[in-house]
């Protein structure tokens, strides 16, 4: 059977709004997207029962207060209704052993639901010195590499030490949660993928897999097939 899977959306001005490229690369792989509305409470446990997997997808900032924090002045505009939402579906899918997929802004969401944290700037808040990671180059072009840790999910299906990935950000994951690991960085220090060690497949990324799909992409299009096959089981 081809999986349900639910896709987060943006909201802005009582609208809704997912990027093509996400529901494309999901049916791509013989899902069936299914775009979430950013609701609450009784709804998310209904939406729970009816989808096999979750694709957190790309977009603003996330508010601060959700890790202990207060807005940094280079925070970005925040939608509080879907960092609700997310958080909650985040949390009701691990209970319930089921594949989740974060995407850039999905994998901070990811990090924050499951107890982790994040920078909410990283040119201001890290003391490192930083790659460019909102490239200035077309979405389907790598702009950075990424390197991989070994015996991670991720090392499985990438099959090399490092590979490029298109970047579009200025949070990232500072500390992950409990009961995960890291396992890709870039060559700064910046985490870029991460996994739980308790679930069969929970993963976020930091770069933009189904942009990259644009170019045929391998590396990406493994992603979405390792995803999607962990939606079925």
């Amino acid at each position: 059977m081809n999986p349900i899977i639910g896709v987060s959306s943006n909201l802005k001005d009582d609208a809704l709004s997912v990027p093509t490229a996400n529901v494309h690369a999901i049916a791509r792989f013989g899902g069936v997207p299914i775009v979430l509305p950013n609701l609450q409470d009784a709804a998310v446990d209904l939406i729970i029962d009816r989808i096999d997997g979750l694709l957190l997808t790309g977009g603003g900032d996330i508010d601060p207060t959700l890790f202990g924090e207060e807005p940094h002045p280079r925070l970005g505009s925040i939608v509080p209704e879907r960092d609700v939402f997310e958080i909650q579906l985040v949390q009701k899918m691990l209970e319930k052993n089921k594949p989740i997929l974060g995407i850039c802004r999905g994998a901070q969401i990811l990090s924050i639901a499951a107890g982790g944290d994040m920078y909410q700037d990283i040119y201001a808040q890290s003391t490192e010195q930083l790659l460019q990671h909102d490239q200035q180059a077309p979405n389907w072009y790598a702009s950075h590499f990424v390197h991989v840790t070994e015996g991670t999910i991720l090392s499985k299906v990438a099959q090399v030490e490092k590979f490029k990935v298109n970047s579009f950000h200025h949070q990232a994951v500072r500390n992950i949660p409990d009961g995960f690991l890291v396992s890709g960085i870039a060559s700064d220090g910046i985490i870029e993928a991460f996994e739980s060690k308790d679930h069969p497949f929970v993963m976020g990324i930091q770069w933009h897999p189904e942009s990259l799909l644009m170019k045929d992409d391998l590396i990406s299009a493994t992603i979405f097939e390792r995803f999607i096959e962990a939606c079925v089981k």
